[in-house]
């Protein structure tokens, strides 16, 4: 039995913010924090005070985290990025909503006496003293995770220890965030004292006031009752202070969840994965309705969660065709009208949208990438609307020319077609790259819909049904919006962004066979009717392809993919080498990583030859690594056994949070399942004759920090959890139990 907790964040968008830059703008993006642990950096969005990411986020943590902050900041390249404020949620103000907080939270102000982290370790003690009066005995053993207030990314730290009006303090331990002191202070007890002993993490600061770390109160009159108490206590802001008003800071429009899960053992829920998929295996010729079921009693608010945990649930057990096959034929047997099938958001179509990203992104990268990265690198200023046209300068050599309405419409026409003509190009091209289980899929859709609409007059309806989901519910939300697609690291800019949103609504028109209703919406994307038209031929001769697939031919195609297990994660990593008495800091070199569930391997470039450098089955924690370290950011740190059983540590650094995050996400699930994970771990190095965190002089030493293997970010292609699907179907269903009870017969009338 595992407990497990999991945050689902949508960071929609900022309001009136206040302007950082001297132009009266800002440059904002939001960082994310779980317990001051940063997880997530979005995008920035380049001068506005009203900024739109619509970013979205899965962290999977264990249940004992305390809270999430989001702070948005002002992006600046000649100096420190500016705190513009932050909203943060607590655990339990997450769960007071079981269905998540979703809304406006105005920003307050980022004050550094509440900016507190870390835990301190403590012994307190009830002991008999001289002349029969008892003493309170408080042992300061070591701290960790304590906030960096220098700009070496370290403290240099002290504790103060109040009680009575009496204060001790420890020695100061210089340039760490893992300081051990080890020192024992005592009080002399009076009967029936009601004070609070005080126990405050300070930074010691020669030129400026020092710098609160965090404190922790202690009720004496428990402590006297329990006579002994140990352990590591979290360090808790000073909020004495009034707080400067809210709301003039802006707003932030967030949706988070909080999920805890109690996840049983596989055989718990076998009768109810059995159950399923004898149903599914059974279609519609089956006495079962319990799928039926599921869809009607089933909110709107939770459908695509739903959706997307009998598909991943499914596509474990092998049978993600048939469950999308039968959810097609339930919705082909209530629909009447052609034009209907598949527009609404029903379990059916949310189902297809993450089978989708679950099974196609890779394809859709393959097909999408070099359009969407020319679209960016060009920048070109594209507009069809007359009523939005900007005419601009033209000419060389000094000798400008406005720039009439029409030459401006025709190059954008044909900047257009051209992105059209090359994406369509690509999408013919690529029949043999699309997946064997996701053509299976579209031949199925396409041979129940040609069934259920048989006649002349619905020749494109089959066709349609295809394109519904590949064009309309795929490939142009991924245009529009590629970086929620992972296909670039940012957002696009105001002028790329209208580029994209036409070229979306070209394979929007194209996907709609080229109706005539699409094109009577906006009569001015008639300019593009010639490659439109074009592109429906192309499209239809894709899909007649695409859907021409045997099942001898599928699942050979299937055994040929499984024989080239895609990579877990693959990028551009620096790698830091140790040398003799320590990792030199000079000592780096960039080169292409690549992990699959057999080895972490390096190569020059990504095409050349790899090697291996661990196999993840020998890897005992992958971390990050203090900033001060190597006096720079985004580094981790591998610890694994070598061929010879010894343990040995690589530093390898990443160009951003994000990046730092998913590496350490895939590393962790590729080698959660290991013996001999390690529960603590040094966020230093050892460099000369000590750990650089917490100035041990064993190398040898367990760690003074915990490892936080837990922690990761859910990606589109992680592996399955089948134990976890099948818990999250089992709750919801639930859920709805009373809705799933057949109505109780009427008592008879009479005896």
């Amino acid at each position: 039995m595992a407990k497990r907790s999991s945050l689902s964040i949508r960071i929609v968008e900022g309001k009136n913010l206040p302007a950082k830059d001297i132009t009266g703008s800002s440059d904002p993006y939001c960082i994310v924090k779980v317990d001051n642990e940063p997880i997530i950096r979005t995008a920035t969005v380049w001068k506005t005070l009203c900024p739109f990411w619509g970013e979205e986020y899965q962290v999977h943590l264990p249940p004992a985290f305390h809270a999430v902050a989001f702070y948005v900041m002002d992006e600046d390249a000649l100096s420190r990025d500016d705190v513009i404020g932050k909203v943060c949620l607590t655990r339990d103000t997450l769960a007071a909503h079981p269905k998540g907080f979703s809304g406006w939270a105005h920003l307050t102000e980022v004050d550094p006496d509440e900016e507190v982290q870390g835990e301190i370790h403590l012994r307190l003690e009830v002991v008999p003293g001289p002349r029969a009066r008892r003493l309170l005995r408080c042992s300061v053993l070591e701290a960790r995770d304590l906030a960096p207030k220098d700009r070496n990314g370290a403290s240099d730290p002290f504790v103060r220890v109040r009680y009575s009006g009496r204060t001790q303090e420890t020695s100061i331990v210089k340039k760490s965030r893992y300081p051990r002191w080890n020192e024992m202070f005592e009080f002399e007890l009076e009967e029936g004292a009601a004070e609070a002993l005080c126990v405050e993490a300070w930074d010691w600061d020669l030129v400026s006031r020092n710098d609160f770390l965090g404190k922790v109160v202690f009720n004496v009159q428990k402590l006297c009752a329990a006579q002994k108490e140990e352990g590591w206590f979290r360090l808790q802001p000073d909020q004495s202070k009034n707080r400067r008003g809210e709301g003039n800071l802006g707003s932030l429009q967030l949706e988070v969840r909080l999920r805890d899960e109690t996840v049983l053992p596989s055989g718990c829920y076998q009768p109810l994965v059995q159950l399923l998929c004898r149903e599914v295996k059974l279609g519609t010729q089956g006495p079962g309705q319990l799928i039926a079921l599921i869809e009607e009693t089933t909110s709107t608010e939770c459908r695509q969660d739903v959706a997307t945990n009998l598909l991943k649930l499914f596509l474990g057990q092998g049978l993600a065709k048939d469950f999308l096959d039968l959810l097609f034929q339930l919705e082909l047997g209530r629909t009447s009208e052609a034009n209907t099938l598949f527009r609404s958001n029903s379990l059916a179509s949310k189902s297809m949208e993450s089978f989708l990203k679950v099974a196609g992104m890779r394809y859709l990268h393959g097909v999408l990438g070099p359009i969407i990265d020319k679209v960016f690198e060009e920048k070109k200023y594209v507009e069809l609307d007359p009523s939005k046209v900007e005419v601009k300068d033209v000419g060389c050599s000094g000798l400008h020319r406005p720039q009439t309405e029409a030459e401006v419409l025709e190059q954008s026409a044909q900047t257009l077609r051209a992105h059209l003509a090359a994406l369509l190009s690509a999408l013919s091209r690529s029949v043999r790259a699309c997946p064997a289980v996701v053509r299976a899929t579209f031949r199925q859709l396409f041979r129940r819909v040609r069934e259920r609409f048989p006649s002349a007059q619905h020749e494109n309806v089959p066709f349609i049904a295809v394109t519904s989901f590949l064009c309309l519910r795929f490939v142009s939300p991924a245009i529009m919006a590629p970086k929620l697609f992972h296909l670039r690291e940012r957002h696009a800019d105001a002028r790329t962004s209208r580029t994209l949103l036409l070229l979306a609504k070209a394979v929007q028109n194209v996907g709609n066979m080229d109706a005539p209703a699409s094109r009577a919406k906006e009569a001015w994307m008639e300019p593009l009717q010639p490659t439109v038209r074009q592109g429906v031929a192309q499209l239809k001769d894709f899909i007649t392809k695409l859907v021409d697939i045997e099942e001898k031919e599928e699942l050979g195609l299937q055994r040929a993919l499984s024989l080239q297990a895609p990579p877990v994660k693959e990028g551009p990593l620096f790698i830091h080498r140790t040398k003799g008495k320590g990792p030199l800091m000079s000592s780096f070199k960039k080169l292409h990583f690549s992990l699959t569930p057999e080895a972490l391997s390096f190569a020059k470039t990504p095409n050349s030859k790899k090697s291996a450098l661990i196999k993840p089955a020998n890897i005992r924690a992958a971390e990050k690594v203090e900033e001060k370290s190597f006096g720079s950011s985004n580094v981790m740190q591998l610890i694994y056994e070598d061929d010879a059983g010894k343990p040995q540590t690589v530093y390898l650094q990443c160009r951003c949070v994000n990046e730092l995050n998913q590496w350490l996400s895939a590393l962790r699930k590729v080698s959660i399942g290991n013996p001999g994970l390690l529960g603590s771990y040094h966020p230093g190095v050892f460099r000369g004759d000590k750990w650089s965190c917490c100035h041990q002089k064993d190398k040898s030493d367990l760690g003074c920090d915990k490892t936080r293997s837990r922690v990761t970010l859910q990606e589109w292609n992680d592996p399955l959890d089948h134990d976890l699907e099948a818990q999250l179907i089992y709750r919801h269903l639930l859920g709805v139990e009373p809705a799933l009870r057949p109505p109780a017969s009427p008592a008879p009338l009479i005896h």
